[in-house]
């Protein structure tokens, strides 16, 4: 099998990496808008290089991965269906609805391929959750919590283009929301703040977040994040049921302090970046797609489930400027979700 990577940036560099090794992976031809970075990663992994996006196409390749910016996704998504050729591509489809349901189209109308990377579907904790509820362990579930705090903000310039904390980084908590639970949000409530470091302000975007969610059952969910975690990086969720509770993301390097007498010591080590965190579960969605593309195994996130986190996170702009509840039935796509 021979896989196009487009972007070798850091996620793109895991990505050819794990993809580099995997068995099933005759080559790689990988290519960037700066072609010195993708020339000096195809050195490092012996394989080859190409000048631009046109020869990922041109010279011919079984499956194409994108890890390149946002704004270039939904093209890319749509160049490859045309190709008939299957397509991993990081979250999200695109930063606005419009583009993302195009994108959805072009693929569906092409019968291709097109899987999200939602990483935290393939972690073990997640995982574990996920079989937590679905086995009645925890009884009625009536409670979920859930954040996702960086230890340190991305640089200036990535901001205008990340499409803002939900979209970029809460929309990770609103995919695993549904797919732990398997239930769909019916309504949110969002605040934000920007009182932290001008360059938010200056971008119009918020480092501080937090969500209340109301579930199709239900049972009711709070999501938070933050871009100034000085202790690391954080991920946890804790779900609570009448019969049960458990904790995603508590374990000897999560980066918090008990204030109790007889509490657990601060990590030694605590985690510092979402590459250092979810770094196994990185190389298993990758695993997944190959065995996807070779017909091995259904596709475990397609573009309508990754429709559903953005249209989660447009509902949670909409209410932080409006100050007010926002039904999902407001926000266009909804239509035929599948949960897995």
């Amino acid at each position: 099998m021979r896989i196009g990577v487009i972007g070798t940036g850091r996620i793109g560099t895991i990505h050819a990496n794990t993809l580099s090794r995997h068995r099933d992976v005759g080559s790689l031809i990988l290519t960037d808008t700066d072609p010195v970075r993708a020339q000096e990663l195809a050195l490092r992994l012996g394989e080859t290089a190409a000048p631009g996006v046109d020869e990922i196409f041109r010279w011919g390749v079984d499956a194409v991965v994108i890890t390149t910016a946002t704004a270039a996704h939904a093209d890319l998504i749509g160049r490859a269906a045309r190709s008939g050729l299957p397509v991993f591509c990081e979250k999200p489809i695109a930063l606005d609805l419009p583009g993302s349901l195009l994108a959805i189209a072009e693929v569906e109308t092409a019968g291709t391929i097109l899987q999200m990377g939602f990483q935290r579907r393939f972690d073990a904790g997640y995982t574990g959750a996920r079989e937590a509820v679905r086995s009645g362990r925890l009884g009625r579930l009536h409670t979920v919590r859930a954040m996702t705090s960086d230890q340190a903000p991305p640089p200036v310039a990535y901001l205008p283009l990340s499409g803002g904390l939900y979209r970029d980084t809460l929309i990770h908590d609103f995919d695993v929301l549904r797919w732990v639970t398997g239930h769909e949000v019916t309504e949110v409530y969002a605040a934000g703040s920007d009182a932290g470091p001008a360059m938010f302000r200056e971008a119009g975007d918020v480092d501080t977040a937090a969500v209340v969610l109301t579930l199709d059952d239900g049972t009711l969910a709070t999501a938070t994040a933050t871009r100034l975690n000085g202790a690391g990086y954080d991920v946890r969720m804790e779900l609570a049921g009448e019969l049960d509770q458990v904790v995603v993301g508590l374990d000897d390097r999560t980066p918090i302090a008990s204030t109790e007498p007889t509490g657990p010591p601060a990590a030694s080590k605590p985690w510092t970046t979402f590459l250092e965190r979810f770094g196994p579960a990185y190389e298993a969605e990758l695993n997944a797609f190959v065995e996807v593309v070779r017909g091995e195994r259904a596709n475990p996130c397609d573009g309508r489930e990754a429709l559903q986190a953005l249209r989660i996170a447009e509902a949670c702009e909409l209410s932080r400027r409006e100050h007010r509840p926002v039904r999902l039935a407001e926000i266009p796509g909804g239509a035929e979700p599948v949960l897995r």
